[in-house]
């Protein structure tokens, strides 16, 4: 199928695109929806400007849209950028969701409401097998955001490698921390991977803590060869 992949930059929507190309679909977009608002219900935050970049480095072309971020209401940008998209030849989206039903839910009514399959293809995978599977693969997973107990400011800019998953597990059986972060606990980006035709090097950055979260704020980035 003609399909486009609903990309954050993030693992979970940069595995969704490897699996996408996995089942040899011909992935004709990336659709990235940039929120101006911090605390967006449906659409990830952090480095969202980096996804321009990492649509070259993926080779893939991008459709950026901006939205305000309001509850609800962003959803009313999703539709007319899934409007846009099946105008373009796109039958399906691909989504990483993993287990967040409000963001899926809302994903997939809006699909069926324009005539666009939508497919996530890590619904309710094993996290720990999930996470062990994006290092194995060699994906370079960068750690942007964190938000839990027991993730200090050194996770910030931290690469994910089994050593780090298996920290995550430990502070699951202390904290609860999910190890997929799919509570929110953090937030990454792709910065290289074995579908990347270059590889992401960040000039600039800048570390924003705040009593018990923070972010890793990309300012410069550019690509290099492999």
């Amino acid at each position: 199928m003609n399909v486009a992949v609903l990309f954050s930059g993030g693992k979970d929507s940069t595995m969704a695109v490897y699996a996408a190309l996995d089942a040899k679909e011909d992935v004709r977009y990336l659709l990235s929806m940039k929120s101006r608002n911090d605390e967006s219900y449906m659409f990830h935050v952090p480095n969202i400007h980096i996804t321009d970049l990492l649509a070259e480095a993926l080779d893939i072309p991008i459709m950026s849209v901006e939205t305000d971020g309001i509850k609800e209401e962003e959803l009313e940008d999703l539709r007319t950028a899934f409007e846009n998209l099946k105008d373009l030849g796109v039958e399906a989206i691909y989504t990483g969701a993993l287990y967040s039903v409000y963001q899926k839910s809302r994903i997939e009514k809006l699909g069926s409401e324009v005539g666009l399959e939508i497919i996530s293809p890590y619904w309710h995978v094993d996290e720990l097998e999930y996470m062990r599977k994006i290092v194995s693969l060699g994906f370079k997973i960068m750690i942007c955001g964190v938000a839990a107990w027991g993730l200090d400011e050194s996770w910030l800019g931290r690469i994910i490698d089994d050593e780090t998953i298996d920290e995550l597990v430990r502070l699951n059986e202390k904290y609860h921390v999910d190890i997929a972060f799919e509570g929110g606990e953090a937030e990454t980006l792709a910065i290289d991977g074995p579908i990347f035709k270059k590889r992401l090097e960040i000039l600039k950055y800048k570390k924003e803590w705040h009593l018990d979260s923070g972010v890793y704020i990309i300012e410069d980035a550019t690509l290099q060869e492999k």
